[in-house]
């Protein structure tokens, strides 16, 4: 028998390329079996490397080193990278469990439509193991040809069985979830789509029975699909016969000797960045071609050597190294070889190394699955593609000629290798150098979609900013960068998913270019208003309206305060705040109160001081600035505690800073000072509320450095955040001031989320590297200098960076899912609320394309 092997392994027939197709006998969550054998298979988690620090990736790669050494050492393992294309329709079901207000069957369809024009697939990591050679495995073989002919096959498992594999496969997927790849088992649905796509079956997968199997007939109908093989690739056909796509298998021929990383020697991970240009169709235009993502898909069976194998594998090499050398010394020339005499060091230093440390050998077979669903053509070009790019990086690719059979076969989960032809021998931090578990992710599991991924890998991006409180965690996002760079319409996009979840939404404009937000509100039927400053709006922060409920008792001592904030130096000196709460608590008891009834008791009073004040307030109720929180309303109240959204604009404000005395505060501050201490009070009376506890609230404080720079702003932020979780209140703030911002110890703390947009100031960059947890330095503000800015140094709109709850972070660009939505939420100074009677601007579509660039 050996002989036999060893001339089938000559003549370059070794691996059994003419045994037959696997046979799928059962399909359970986390295991394929076949007649043969059984394979547990898991679903790998993706690390986000793009922006991980050098620390941190050299960490990481040991443990996945130790991983391969120790828990998969003696296994026949299967990596496989899959691309799976986005289905669009799964989130217009998904949002009926996210969204429950207004017309938010609008709202997804409109999501849905613009993930269906970006097409952006999702990677899936799957690994295979192979954990046991069935019993009947060699009377299967057998007997199979009889059977069939006669009709009397058997393809049943046992539950026993079934128990056995199933433990086994769970007690490995124990060791493999606590390593970087955090491993879980595939499930049933998962193991059939991956098995039923390699032949491009057109049916509906099948559903497992009751004990979550498929089995039968059911499992049969994965595999009826035909497969042609020709000598550089293999043809797809469908039930009619016709062709439905072309694949090919390129096999991975050669490495250098040496690869860095990151870089060159992350040859898993940069699959995602191989791109093609398609040839120009008939009915293309010049302009409409651009490069697209080949994403082929790498197929990589490979063995962990045990130790004791590796170092015998290691010590005949160097033996052998060393006799060649010997031998040559006894020659008349006396020379060796440069490379035998590096060979029989570097064997020499790896044995010591793997004496001390994790280390050991690892074979693998690497192969790249190309497919094109286009034409022959097409398929080739990516093929070049593929080629052209690895070999950049020294490594030599090729498709396989006249193997393309075996190859794909050899591919299929519960095959086994047949073509060992091409086998790499590395060590396991070498091939976990490869990082097939890196490139981008960040962002929450589910949730409102926000955007997608712009680093290594596609994807898109999900985050909800009212998730918080149900996680049991913090609840304060923060929108970081300079003026113009898209934080505010980001900002507003996140709030108008909220409001569709049936969030009361409270943003404080102190800036003034919100209004967009009400006129897109109103569009998709929330509950959507503006409020501004002026006399059309007088009562409308009067706190007797908006401290309602158990908040009510609050509002006998927040009146007096605002009114002695707002009064005139001379009157508070002369004693004038013991009137003003003897009118509040006169008005109080006379039920129905309001601000301007205080005022007016004032008026009347026939004591010269409480008359003065009274006539002092009054004629500052008729400003623009006081009529909100003390004139006399003109209509009803606006802002209630039910789900909707509330945008206060309060332009032109001036707060002064911590360090102005208030004596020297002029009138304007003085009124700008009460009027902010209005919708401070009433955010944090919404927020402590018990008979609101299970209404979903955000509170968004857009350039919140207006606030951050007064001792009662400060305040209100840093409670706002640190009682939010347990008042299912988000905080949500936009500023350009990271510095100032890092400085409120207890807002920074309780910080869930982070979008750090452009920044040009070493200062601030190393302010925003900070909240963003990534390493202070040159490459980082490098990072936040150009995040802003597009290959042309033009500007980027909505490209920024996150940082997630999981401490994750990488390139975002925000979506704006239509042109008419990023009219309606124009920022600029031109752009006309549509809340005020204004219509949406006007804006080209090649705007919008630069938005969403």
């Amino acid at each position: 028998m050996k002989i036999m092997k060893g001339i089938a392994r000559f003549l370059g027939v070794d691996g059994d390329r003419s045994a037959p197709p696997p046979r799928y006998v059962g399909l359970a969550d986390g295991l394929v079996i076949t007649e043969t054998h059984a394979e547990a298979w898991y679903l790998l988690g993706s690390s986000n490397t793009d922006l991980m620090s050098e620390a941190a990736r050299d960490a990481e790669q040991d443990q996945a080193s130790s991983a391969l050494a120790r828990t998969l050492a003696g296994y026949d393992c299967h990596l496989k990278i899959l691309w799976s294309p986005l289905n669009a329709e799964d989130y217009r079901t998904e949002a009926e469990k996210l969204f429950s207000a207004g017309d938010y069957g609008a709202w997804t369809e409109l999501r849905v439509r613009r993930l269906e024009e970006l097409e952006l697939p999702t990677r899936m990591l799957l690994l295979g193991v192979r954990i046991s050679e069935r019993a009947n495995q060699a009377k299967a073989r057998g007997s199979r040809g009889v059977q069939d002919a006669l009709g009397i096959g058997s393809t049943s498992v046992s539950q026993k069985e079934i128990a056995r594999l199933d433990a086994l496969a769970r007690r490995l997927g124990r060791q493999l979830e606590t390593t970087p790849w955090k491993a879980q088992p595939a499930t049933v649905e998962l193991l059939a789509w991956m098995i039923a796509r390699e032949q491009r079956r057109g049916t509906p997968l099948p559903a497992p029975d009751d004990q979550g199997m498929i089995t039968g007939a059911k499992l049969a109908q994965l595999t009826r699909g035909r497969v042609l093989p020709y000598p550089d690739h293999v043809r797809v056909l469908d039930q009619r016969g016709e062709t439905v796509g072309w694949s090919a298998i390129l096999t991975m021929d050669g490495f250098p000797e040496e690869m860095e990383t990151p870089g060159p020697g992350e040859w898993l991970r940069s699959v995602a960045e191989i791109t093609y240009v398609p040839e120009l169709m008939d009915d293309d235009e010049p302009g409409d071609i651009s490069a697209l993502p080949v994403n082929p898909e790498p197929s990589v069976r490979f063995k962990v050597l045990h130790k004791r194998d590796a170092l015998k594998q290691i010590d005949e090499i160097r033996r052998l190294a060393k006799e060649q050398r010997q031998s040559a010394a006894k020659h008349s020339a006396g020379e060796t070889a440069q490379e035998i005499e590096e060979t029989e060091d570097t064997m020499t230093s790896l044995s010591r190394d793997m004496k001390r440390e994790d280390v050991t050998l690892l074979e693998d077979h690497p192969r790249l699955i190309v497919s094109s669903d286009v034409s022959l053509e097409d398929l080739r070009s990516r093929c070049d593609a593929v080629i052209g790019y690895y070999g950049g990086v020294g490594i030599e690719v090729s498709v396989a000629a006249e193997e393309q059979r075996e190859l794909w076969l050899e591919a299929q989960p519960g095959d086994m290798l047949r073509v060992p032809d091409l086998m790499h021998t590395r060590t396991v931090g070498a091939f976990a150098g490869s990082w097939f578990w890196g490139g981008a992710a960040v962002g929450d599991d589910t949730g409102p979609v926000i955007g997608y991924l712009t680093g290594s890998t596609p994807g898109v991006v999900r985050n909800d900013l009212t998730g918080g409180s149900e996680r049991g965690d913090a609840t304060t996002t923060a929108f970081i960068g300079r003026s113009g760079r898209g934080k505010t319409t980001a900002m507003m996009l996140s709030l108008l998913d909220s409001g569709f979840r049936g969030s009361f939404v409270l943003a404080l404009d102190f800036k003034g270019d919100m209004g967009g937000l009400v006129s897109a509100g109103q569009r998709y039927g929330l509950n959507a208003h503006l409020i501004e400053t002026g006399s059309q709006f007088a009562g409308v922060a009067d706190l007797f309206t908006l401290l309602s409920g158990e908040s009510a008792e609050r509002a006998q001592t927040e009146v007096p305060a605002q009114l002695g904030i707002a009064l005139p130096q001379h009157l508070r000196m002369r004693g004038a705040e013991t009137p003003i709460q003897s009118a509040v608590n006169e008005i109080i008891a006379e039920g129905d109160p309001a601000t301007w009834k205080v005022i007016e008791r004032l008026r009347q009073s026939p004591d010269e001081l409480t008359r003065e004040t009274g006539d002092a307030l009054y004629e500052l109720s008729l400003t623009g600035l006081g009529a909100p929180f003390m004139g006399r309303p003109v209509g009803a109240s606006l802002i209630t505690p039910s789900p909707g959204i509330w945008v206060v604009q309060v332009p032109g404000i001036t707060l002064p800073s911590p360090d102005d005395a208030r004596d020297d505060w002029s009138v304007h501050q003085r009124l700008s000072v009460a009027l902010v201490h209005s919708l401070l009070a009433y955010g944090i009376s919404m927020a402590g509320r018990k008979d609101l506890r299970g209404l979903r609230k955000v509170v968004a404080v857009p350039e919140v450095h207006v606030l951050t720079a007064t001792r009662e702003g400060s305040s209100f932020l840093q409670y706002i955040a640190r009682v939010g979780r347990a008042l299912h209140t988000a905080l949500v703030v936009d500023t350009q001031d990271p510095e100032s911002l890092a400085s409120l110890t207890g807002l920074v703390e309780q910080m869930t989320t982070v979008f750090g947009f452009q920044l040009t100031t070493p200062e601030q960059q190393d302010a925003m590297a900070d909240l963003l947890d990534l390493p202070k330095g040159a490459h980082t503000r490098q990072l936040i200098q150009a995040i802003g800015v597009d290959v042309t140094q033009e500007i980027r709109h909505g490209h920024c960076i996150m940082r997630d709850r999981r401490f994750s972070s990488a390139t975002v660009q925000f979506d704006v899912p239509s042109v008419e939505m990023l009219q309606l939420l124009n920022t600029t100074p031109k752009a006309d609320a549509g809340a005020t009677g204004g219509g949406p601007l006007s804006m080209s579509k090649s705007a919008y394309e630069e938005a969403n660039a």
